[in-house]
Parts: C-alpha cells; structure tokens; sequence
C-alpha cells in the first residue's frame, strides 16, 4: 500500500480515512479538493489543478482522496490500493450535515482559507450523487485490475476492516 485512492460521494468519510492511513502507514496525504480550491473557495483553473494530480500520481508514494472524474482514470491505474466508499445516499446527507453542524465556520484543514459551510446547491448535488456520479465511477473502476479495488457500502464495513488490517479505530 504505497499508492492509495479514495473515492466516494461527499459525506462518505474520505478525508478521515486518508488522515488515518496517511499516519497510519507515514504516507502524505494529498486533498483533491484542496487542489481545486483556493482560499475563500475560489476555484483553481482546471487544467492547473489536474496538472497538480497528474504530478502528484507520478510519485512513488501518496493517498490521494477525492473523486473528481477528469484525473479517476490515471489515479485509478497508479494506484496499487483504490477504496470507493459506496454509501447510500442517505448515508451521504447524514455524513454532510454531521460535518456542517460540527465543524460550521471552522477552517477546513485539508482546504487551507476556506470555512466549513453549506448551501441548497451543494445539499441537492450529494442528494443526486449516486444517480449523476456514481455511474462513471462503476464504469472507470470496472477496467483496473480487480484484485486492487476495495469497496464499502458502510462505515460499519469500513470501520471493521481498518480495525482487523492495522488493530485500530479510525480517529475523527
């Protein structure tokens, strides 16, 4: 496990996972939406940031969470270890409010200079995620070697193998 991808919809637990791995295995750990926005949550030009990806894949070590669909293909193919968190949607929207109402207005630390927050737009765009999103995922994760892909439909599923693989809870 040198090169780890996390994909999944908003709320599924992506960051948390890579924090932990990261210590967990002393890799760094590199935020996809920390590439894409700046401070204030401005947004990085598009092919500057998949340029920023496509660097970072070439290292010989990195977890790399974040689903954006422009880099899936190449992160997934790098990667020697893919996790799609694969909760439903319901699970999602839980996960999303969870964060807003716990950490509202602080900083997020994988997105230096932007504040928690949420609005109408991004509640409907995880609502619809499984439907818009998920398709290209299953699609892209059905062409890379199988034996590399590991999927979990819950945190109960998640939480179980991270304790059996390193004999420890995943830390918020």
């Amino acid at each position: 496990m040198k090169r780890i991808c996390i994909i999944g919809g908003s709320g599924t637990g992506k960051t948390t996972l890579a924090k932990n791995l990261g210590k967990q295995l002393n890799l760094p750990v590199y935020y996809i939406d920390g590439i894409h926005h700046l401070k204030n949550w401005e947004i990085r030009d598009k092919d500057e940031r998949d340029k920023i990806i496509l660097e970072i894949i070439n290292k010989d070590k990195w977890i790399i969470d974040g689903t954006y669909k422009s880099t899936l293909k190449q992160r997934l193919e790098k990667a020697d270890y893919v996790i799609y968190l694969d909760y439903s949607t319901f699970a999602q929207i839980r996960g999303i409010l969870g964060r807003f109402v716990k950490k509202h207005g602080k900083e997020k630390e994988e997105i230096p200079g932007c504040k928690e927050k949420m609005s109408w737009d991004f509640f409907w765009w995880v609502v619809n995620w499984r439907k818009n999103k998920r398709p290209t995922i299953i699609k892209n994760i059905q062409e890379v070697d199988n034996e590399k892909i590991h999927i979990f439909k819950t945190r109960r599923e998640l939480n179980k193998w991270y304790k059996n693989k390193f004999n420890a809870k995943i830390e918020d």
